[in-house]
């Protein structure tokens, strides 16, 4: 007697590996500022570092700094999430996690769906001096 067939197995992903796409400076943005963001000449008014926060606890501090640079008439933030993918040496069983670099996959995500996305022009990559791939600018509107 035949053994039955293995039941078929399905396996979704619900954890998007690819990090959120991240805007160029030209979209949103006059040309001179653009320009300046591109080369890293805009300093960033205010900055937020997320290393070592939770998830949870990130969303919520970038949240929140991103409601009080608006209500400040601020502009230009910079949200330092780091690279991911570090926090350990080559030699520690956790290095080559898939959920490291989250926040940085993450973060972008949020704003633009939670109640911040209201008060942004856009979300820019940082340029290295800034952090580079750890970082990205969020450029608010103008406080009225």
């Amino acid at each position: 007697m035949p053994t039955p067939p293995e039941p078929s197995r399905v396996t979704l992903d619900l954890h998007d590996p690819a990090p959120a796409p991240v805007g160029r400076p030209e979209a949103g943005l006059d040309r001179r500022t653009a320009e300046r963001l591109r080369r890293g000449e805009r300093a960033p008014d205010a900055r937020i570092d997320l290393h070592g926060m939770t998830a949870e606890r990130a969303h919520r501090a970038l949240d929140r700094f991103i409601a009080d640079a608006a209500a400040r008439g601020l502009r230009c933030v910079l949200v330092i999430t780091g690279k991911g993918g570090r926090g350990g040496d080559d030699h520690d069983a956790g290095f080559m996690r898939p959920d490291r670099g989250r926040l940085r996959q993450d973060a972008p995500r949020w704003l633009r769906a939670g109640p911040a996305a209201r008060m942004i022009v856009g979300i820019y990559a940082a340029h290295r001096r800034h952090g580079g791939e750890g970082a990205f600018y969020v450029y608010l509107k103008k406080h009225r």
